[in-house]
């Protein structure tokens, strides 16, 4: 009996990333090796990194350690973001073996030798300009939920960004693909889609490779809502500018799109929005809120902001935590301003001290609590369905309805990947929402 390999995965940072560690996971099985739990041993290890923070780059030696105390002789990859970015600083870490850059993640078989460790790490890392191609990607299996990669690449130029140098300029799945893996995704019965990308909004471009924008955003979204068998489509991070009234308009009256949109905002001053190089100012943010919330009035907004920003002053902050104070969202994800290599931001005056980004941080995410609070009061005694997750925390069973209030009740096996009409009870000490069962669906 041939003894098969066995390969474990672990992913940081965004949906994207995780729609494309499901995607070399389903090419390691194609090829005989045995997927595991990254917490089992194997024989390999890959670890999909991130780069958009400090933190994010900080973790990725954490992980490689948890690898090696399940395996000391384990042969350890890294790839994505982080190892496109910084190959050398990843090839230096002891333990990793092997480190692939944007263009040769999707093919790391075509690496592997005799899984030799060797004192120093192999790079192979392109030039980003060579990442002009599209890779299709979703994952399953892993979650409740399935993450469906339309697009990839950014041709944005923010001041602290350094997604375009990590992953190239932007380009899209041909919108038959994109149907065809929806269809795939619903055929193995998971219930809900989530659209993932660099920049969604800019979908279609590079549809088959060239730069011209061969189908909208707005027509994906069209073409998807016709797909049989998905009951849930949800639309993950898109930029305001690019989220278009006729496609919040249709989502209002969709068979599948459910009332839930996270858009970036990243300051609440015109002055830092200018500073970041962003396609808007906060006077287009407030149009966006305001239509969804005429056409969807328990629509979840969900908010990305920045603090720290250099040359933010206190009086920049606190416009910013007014501007969202004010501003009829539910939640906010809130990232202090982080220096990344490359990137404009990191060459301009008046850096803003970590001690004072940290606060300006915890101010803003006590904000995002009490809307989120605000938010969960708004829908209690409602009716709404409830997707259920695959997790006993605790004795409970956790799920979300479709506009993203996150819902508890009794652990009970037979509600997983479930849909059920429920009634919001009350608020628990947890901040979650108790339910009252209504029919499943």
């Amino acid at each position: 009996m041939i003894d098969r390999k066995k390969v474990a995965f672990y992913t940081l940072g965004c949906k994207l990333n995780f729609s494309e560690t499901a995607t070399i996971a389903r090419n390691f099985q194609d090829e005989g090796f045995d997927r595991v739990e990254f917490s089992d041993f194997a024989d390999i290890y890959v670890i999909n990194t991130c780069s958009v923070t400090e933190n994010a780059d900080k973790r990725f030696k954490t992980i490689v350690k948890q690898a090696q105390r399940s395996n000391e002789s384990a042969f350890i990859v890294a790839v994505g973001c982080y190892a496109q970015l910084q190959p050398k600083e990843l090839a230096a870490v002891n333990g990793v073996d092997l480190v692939l850059g944007a263009t040769e993640k999707f093919k790391i078989t075509d690496y592997l030798n005799q899984l030799t460790k060797n004192d120093t790490a192999s790079i192979h890392s392109c030039e980003i300009a060579e990442a002009d191609f599209y890779v299709s990607s979703y994952s399953v299996g892993d979650r409740t939920r399935a993450f469906l990669k339309v697009q990839d690449g950014c041709d944005y130029k923010c001041t602290y960004c350094t997604i375009p140098l990590a992953r190239g300029i932007s380009r899209s799945d041909t919108l038959h693909n994109v149907l065809d893996n929806a269809k795939q995704i619903a055929d193995q019965g998971i219930k809900e889609i989530v659209l993932t990308g660099v920049n969604i909004g800019d979908y279609g471009k590079g549809e088959h490779g060239n730069k011209k924008h061969e189908h909208t955003f707005f027509e994906l979204v069209k073409a998807l809502d016709l797909v049989t068998g998905i009951q849930r489509l949800r639309i993950s991070s898109i930029e305001p500018n690019l989220l278009k009234n006729e496609t919040i308009d249709f989502v209002a009256n969709s068979n599948s799109f459910v009332p839930h949109f996270h858009i970036p905002l990243q300051s609440g001053s015109n002055a830092i929005l200018k500073a970041m190089r962003r396609r808007y100012m906060k006077e287009l943010y407030v149009d966006r809120v305001e239509h969804i919330k005429k056409v969807l009035p328990d629509a979840c907004i969900g908010v990305d902001v920045i603090v720290g920003f250099p040359g933010e002053t206190n009086e920049m902050f606190l416009e910013t935590y007014n501007f969202l104070n004010d501003l009829d969202i539910s939640y906010l994800h809130v990232f202090s301003y982080s220096e990344r290599p490359n990137t404009h931001a990191s060459t301009l005056p008046n850096k803003v001290s970590k001690s004072l980004r940290s606060k300006r941080s915890k101010m803003l995410r006590g904000l995002s609590a009490k809307k989120r609070r605000a938010f969960y009061e708004s829908q209690i005694n409602t009716q709404h369905t409830v997707l259920f997750e695959g997790e006993n925390k605790l004795g409970y069973i956790h799920g979300f309805t479709e506009n993203y209030v996150k819902v508890k009740t009794t652990w009970d096996p037979s509600l997983v990947n479930t849909l059920h009409l429920v009634v919001l009870n009350e608020i628990d000490s947890d901040g979650l929402v108790r339910i009252k069962f209504g029919n499943r669906i």
